[in-house]
Order: C-alpha cells, then structure tokens, then sequence
C-alpha cells in the first residue's frame, strides 16, 4: 500500500527528469554546423595549397636553379679575366664552382636532415637561435632584393621604371614549379646572348687584327695590377655562382627532395663550362680591353641584337629573386595561417602588395646607388661570400657531422669544410676592403655617375 509521501509526488517532476546520453550513432547523425563547415573548407584549402607547392621535381629545380643563378652576370666574366689573366680566371672558374656544388649538397643535406627548414633564416635559427634566425632573415632579403637589380646599359632612369614594371608582373606567379616553365625561355634567351657575343667578337677581331692569334690576350695578371682590381675580380666570378642562397626555398616545393642532388651537379657543371668558355674566349677575341658586360664588345649593332636577345634573362631571372624574398616575407607573416599558400582572396591581395614594396624598393636601389658594379662586389664580399662559403661550412660542422671532427670518418670532410670556412672570411674581408677602396679611387677620379639620373649603370 503506498503511503502518502509517496502519493503527494508532483507532477511536473517527470518532466525535468533528465534524458540519457546520446549515442555515438546519433551524435553522427547530427546535422553539421557552420564551424564545421568552416573547418572543412579551412582543411581544404590547407590540402590545395599544400599539393600547389609540392610540385617540383628534380628536372625543373634545375631549370629554376638555372633561371636564378646563370643571367647577364656571365657576361661579367671576360672582363674578370682580362684582369686575371687566362690562367688565374680558368682556376677560379672551376675552381669556385667545384665549392660551390660541394656546399649547395650540404645546404641540401640540412633540408633533408631537418624538413622544417623553409629558407636560409630557418637554417640560421639552429645555427643560432632567435638571433641567427633575424640576422640572416634580414641579410637574406637584403640580398635577395639586390640580386633582383639588373645591370644595363640604355638609360638607367626610363629603362628601370619599365625594367620594374615588368619584373613585377613576371614575378606575380608564387610557386616556383611555374617559373620552372619561364625558365626554358631564359636559358635559351641567355645562351642565344653568349654565343651571338661569342662569334661577333671572334668575327670582329679576326678582322681588326687580320687574326685572332694576333689579339693581345694574356696567360698572366694585366700588368700593374693592385690588390683591389685583383680581388674584386674574384668577387664577381664568387657572384656568379650564388645559386645556394635561394636553394633551402626551391627544395620546400620538391615532392621528392632527396632527388636535389642531381640539380646542383647539373646546374654546377653547366654553370663551369659557361663561365670558363665564355670568359676564355671572348678574352681570347677581344684581348685587355673587353668591356663589362662583354656584350659591349661585339660593336654598336650587334650588342643591341644580343641585348634585345638578352631581355628574357633581365625580367625572368629578375622575377624569380623577387619571388623568393617575397615568399619568405610573405610565409613568415601568415606562419600559422592557410593565406600563406596564396589561394585565399587575402592571399593574394597581400602577395600583390608585397611584390610591388620590393620591386619598388628596389628600383630606388638601382637609381639611388651611383657605383652599381662595386655596389655587386659589396654584395658578393659581405653576403654571397657567407651564403656560398661559411654558413654552409658551419652547418656541416654543427648541424650534419656526426661525432668528433677529428675521427677517422670525419677528417678529411672536417679538412675540406675548414678551408671552405676560411676562403669565406678572406672573401669576407678582402673582398669588402677592395670595393670599399675602388669606390673611394671612383670619386677621386670623378668617374661616379649622378643618382636618379639618365645615364648608364657602371
């Protein structure tokens, strides 16, 4: 029989009794959200992205590293040369490029020993913590921006405005797998250039001198040379093989980076036999008095056919510089955001934006800089110089080699990585005491040309 307690239970307290938990099934039941569709769209667009920058293989890595390393710079080598003497410029051509190739693998052997390293700031956070990181982020852009300047020799002022225009269009395309394409156009563009300079110059001296065994080309250093002529000519040979700078960023895009290797020797072997042709024989052509760039050389009309041939080379190889400070500028601000893949709206409005800060920057760059050739023998001595030589010297010694340097498996790397180091800080030092010098003789002699004026740049 039930008691009156038990009667005098309330109504309503069934309907506050509380209900059980859903089931797993009917959770999945549940109709989706707008936060699951954000995330869902958030996810792809993170996939996209991710696969648009994977797309780089090993063949077209080298036609990149081709673009960014082989331009109008070539065509400085004759001149190196001519101060050299052919015997001192074929070493330091092959010489220098055979460094080159061994520390671009150990810039490859760091990405892939440490995947996260999207560009040479990132190498120098382990090299150096925090520190590392902003220094060589900052010499990193620094140095990018320049080597996005082209010498000329038509009016510096007109020519740059539309020079920039244009490089700023061409560099519009983020991922380096597209400029992969331009750079088929570049290397024949450039190839075209040498070899219309190569055989004008022969044609021309064969003529003048009746023929070219009677040029008066030299095995030896040009008489009364000094330590500056000397050294910033060794300086420009060390600019032209700067590919590895740009190497650590290339590599993100492979979808298989340990292939990295067959580029760099292809690159590397095709950039020696360029080099040391093309500065032994029009030296060979011309004798002393080649001019720098040794288009100059091949007379009025000729050089104008080769510089017009050449143009492709100034905007291509241009671009691609200003592609990859942007794209380190541009990853470092949406780190942690899917706009850094440059698929969004926002993507792309802020990538515009920062291509046209560059290409602006570095325009006022050119115009401003009165003494351009020896502004390239800074670059090359202060940056190139850590870039090509002792900042991969050190990686290997901190960040790749395994166990003590003095052990028998590691001796003769430790040897090699040690006089690579060394040659980096006299290049360091020399390189910028002689330019620094050279220029302080240029505005002794008057020689420098005004800023913001018409006028070639020397």
């Amino acid at each position: 029989m039930s008691t009156a307690a038990e009667m005098s239970v309330p109504d309503h307290q069934d309907e506050t009794k509380v209900s059980p938990p859903e089931s797993k099934h009917s959770q999945d039941l549940k109709a989706p959200t707008q936060d699951d569709d954000i995330v869902g769209d958030i996810a792809i667009l993170e996939a996209q992205g991710s696969a648009h920058f994977k797309r780089l293989g090993w063949k077209r890595l080298t036609v990149v590293l081709i673009v960014e390393a082989i331009a109008l710079g070539a065509l400085s080598i004759p001149s190196a040369f001519a101060t050299l003497g052919m015997v001192a410029g074929v070493i330091c051509c092959i010489g220098i490029g055979l460094i080159a190739i061994y520390t671009s693998y150990v810039v490859g052997q760091v990405k892939i020993a440490f995947p996260e390293v999207a560009h040479y700031a990132d190498a120098g956070r382990l090299l150096m913590g925090r520190f590392g990181y902003e220094l060589i982020g900052a010499i990193l852009t620094g140095t990018i921006a320049f080597l996005n300047l082209t010498n000329n020799g038509t009016c510096s002022l007109v020519f740059g405005v539309v020079s920039a225009i244009i490089l700023f269009c061409v560099a519009i395309p983020p991922s380096f797998a597209e400029v992969a394409i331009l750079g088929y156009i570049d290397f024949v563009s450039i190839m075209l250039a040498i070899g219309i300079t190569i055989i004008a110059t022969g044609i021309s001296s064969g003529k003048a001198a009746d023929s070219v065994a009677a040029v008066d080309w030299s095995a030896w250093p040009k008489e009364g040379i000094n330590f500056a002529d000397a050294f910033i000519a060794i300086t420009n040979i060390v600019f032209a093989y700067s590919f590895s700078i740009c190497q650590f960023s290339f590599m993100d895009e492979m979808h298989t980076p340990k292939d990295y290797v067959k580029s760099i020797w292809a690159l590397g072997l095709i950039e020696i036999c360029i080099y040391t042709l093309t500065g032994a024989l029009i030296f060979a052509f011309v004798g002393p008095d080649v001019s720098s760039p040794a288009l100059l050389s091949a007379g009025t009309t000729v050089s104008k056919v080769a510089f017009g041939v050449a143009l492709p080379v100034i905007f291509i190889s241009g671009s691609i510089n200003g592609t990859v400070v942007a794209r380190y500028l541009h990853g470092r601000i949406y780190k942690n955001s899917v706009t850094r893949f440059i698929n969004t709206k926002k993507g792309w409005i802020t990538w515009l934006a920062l291509l046209a800060f560059l290409t602006i920057i570095a325009w006022v760059i050119a115009e401003a800089i009165p003494f351009f050739s020896d502004l390239l023998s800074i670059m090359s001595a202060l940056f190139i110089s850590g870039f090509t030589f002792y900042f991969p010297a050190m990686m290997w010694f901190m960040l790749i080699k395994k166990g003590k340097w003095n052990s028998k498996e590691n001796l003769l790397l430790s040897i090699v990585n040690g006089i690579v180091f060394i040659i980096g800080i006299i290049t360091l030092v020399a390189g910028t005491y002689a330019a620094i010098t050279d220029i302080m003789s240029q505005y002794e002699a008057g020689t420098v040309r005004g800023a913001f004026t018409c006028a070639p740049l020397e």
